[in-house]
């Protein structure tokens, strides 16, 4: 994947789900993010198996993923809601 691909999708991720208009950090965006290059690596992985070194990164991902979504539960369960439909996760 090309970087300029990649930074057209990330500033449209950030666009989706911004809070406020220069809004880069909230932890929906930063959930938003990460959902997103976690489904491109899981991608990845099915024709590169044995890449254990990226598999430690999506694990990582993933791990900061659900500490941001459990942190966003506590703090406005409306939000966190309203998150995880959007992205259209199962939590």
């Amino acid at each position: 994947m090309a970087m300029a691909v990649y930074g057209e999708r990330k500033s449209g991720v950030i666009g989706r789900f911004r809070v406020h208009e220069k809004d880069t950090g909230s932890p929906e965006v930063q959930v938003a993010l990460l959902t997103e290059r976690i489904s491109d690596l899981s991608k990845h992985f099915e024709a590169h198996k044995k890449d254990h070194s990226s598999r430690r990164g999506l694990l990582r991902m993933v791990g900061e993923r659900r500490r941001l979504l459990s942190y966003l539960k506590e703090e406005d369960k409306g939000r966190y809601v309203k998150l995880v439909a959007s992205l259209g996760m199962s939590k």
